[in-house]
């Protein structure tokens, strides 16, 4: 065993929070740990703390489970700190991300992680994040802290350069990489397809479809990818069982595959003979070509938007959920197949001295990919091990692919800086250099919309 104390702040979501705490619970070599679940939301909360007593129970899990509403209370001798908080309400903020550079011509694809909605949602999660890391560094500076808040690479960027404490972002969107190279070599590497209609965007009714695939396709090739949170990039592809290259077979059947099927994608593979990983709803984030107000890319390559309002409704179904197998209501044996998106395993390899490869990992950049800027977040293969987390190194991007990083690393540092010094000039110049923004006066007028709305939101502008 190797009990420890882990503090998982954001625990009352309906998603996050349940998976990790499952993950964690079912741990046998985690048993007899101390397990701080905290959450500013008391109701959300109570009924979480409630399900992890059952699991406790019903799992034998022997670990000690606290409850709290504010951070600071657990972090004295903590070792793990795991983060997915959002400021609230997240749906309402992010559709107002959208909405407000609507109103002066600007269409995002996205607005969750890149564009002029990336620098709202990052401003805003910022100054929380950085309150909970500065807390820590009082109490407990030698954790690790394992972060899901998104923006992936602005909060990293954010704890790694204005902290003292050691971060680590974990993702699944290498997934849906798997998923696509499954889908184009199901025949070649014996994969079941399931029917019905299979996309990477983040929507329910598709989504777990992909999944079956990438999950096959995971178990049968070995992708490496490298680049930024969400811009990653296919460098290499291979056979787990023989070896064998795989990537000249991929190209091939890809060139064949159904034309309609993650267009963006494919047309960026085309022009940058390198396969992006992320798949279009994420990718047209980052790019020059997806938001054109003329040509209407969108329309083009069929970018959907984020279902803001069923997205709201799951969350209440899952808090429902939560509520019936917290009073014994409902079964808790699925929840043995949950997925903590690797926390779970970074946490028990660090703790025990163990070795544990991940498939993508978020860290200050020291030559991983030596053709980006040293200490800028970077999302590579990593290794969890009793030294901590590390990522491994890929080697150069290919060039253009890592012009079209470097880009968003500036992006990404200047909004980070603009959010901690309440920078109105530094906040211009993210805007300014955001590929989705193309005029001057435009920019200067989302910026100043943005700040109004928020106010409340971000004081440091203000002052």
């Amino acid at each position: 065993m190797l009990p420890t104390k882990i503090v998982v702040i954001g625990a009352g979501s309906a998603i996050f929070g349940l998976n990790t705490l499952a993950a964690l619970m079912r741990s046998e070599r985690l048993r007899a740990s101390h397990l701080a679940l905290v959450d500013r939301n008391a109701e959300a909360l109570a009924p979480v703390g409630r399900l992890a007593e059952r699991l406790d129970r019903e799992w034998e899990a022997r670990m000690t489970i606290t409850t709290h509403t504010n951070h600071i209370e657990p972090l004295d001798g903590a070792e793990f700190i795991i983060l997915s908080i959002e400021v609230p309400p997240r749906e309402e903020l992010w559709r107002q991300d959208y909405e407000i550079p609507l109103r002066h011509g600007v269409r995002q694809p996205y607005a969750e992680n890149g564009g002029p909605g990336g620098f709202a949602h990052a401003a805003r999660n910022i100054g929380p994040v950085l309150e909970i890391v500065r807390d820590m560094e009082q109490h407990c500076p030698d954790a690790w802290l394992i972060n899901f808040t998104n923006p992936m690479i602005r909060i990293c960027d954010a704890v790694a350069r204005y902290s003292r404490i050691r971060v680590v972002g974990l993702c699944h969107q290498i997934y849906a990489g798997y998923g696509m190279v499954g889908l184009a070599l199901a025949d070649d590497l014996g994969i079941e397809v399931p029917e019905g209609r299979i996309s990477t965007e983040a929507h329910p009714s598709v989504w777990p479809l992909l999944g079956q695939v990438s999950r096959q396709a995971a178990d049968r090739v070995d992708i490496k990818a490298a680049g930024l949170n969400h811009f990653t990039w296919m460098l290499d592809l291979r056979d787990r069982r023989t070896g064998e290259d795989l990537y000249p077979l991929f190209a091939e059947r890809w060139a064949v595959f159904d034309p309609t099927f993650e267009p963006l994608t494919r047309q960026l593979y085309r022009a940058f003979d390198c396969f992006p990983i992320p798949g279009d709803e994420h990718l047209c984030e980052y790019l020059p070509w997806a938001s054109d107000s003329q040509t209407r890319p969108w329309e083009k390559y069929d970018l959907s938007l984020y279902d803001w309002d069923l997205m709201a409704q799951l969350r209440e179904f899952g808090h429902a959920d939560i509520a019936k197998m917290a009073a014994g209501q409902a079964t808790i044996e699925h929840l043995r197949q949950a997925d903590s998106e690797g926390a779970l395993e970074i946490v028990e390899s660090i703790a025990g001295a163990q070795n544990h490869y991940h498939l993508a990992v978020n860290l200050p950049n020291q030559g991983y990919i030596p053709n980006l800027p040293d200490g800028a977040i970077v999302e590579t293969p990593g290794l969890a091990s009793g030294m901590g987390v590390q990522g491994i190194g890929v080697g150069p991007l290919p060039e253009p692919v890592a012009e079209l990083c470097r880009r968003e690393i500036t992006v990404a540092r200047l909004g980070v800086d603009a959010a901690v010094h309440g920078d109105r000039q530094a906040a211009l110049q993210c805007l300014l250099l955001d590929p989705v923004i193309t005029d001057l006066d435009v920019a200067q007028r989302i910026l100043d919309d943005y700040l109004e709305a928020y106010r409340e939101h971000l004081p440091q502008f203000w002052t």
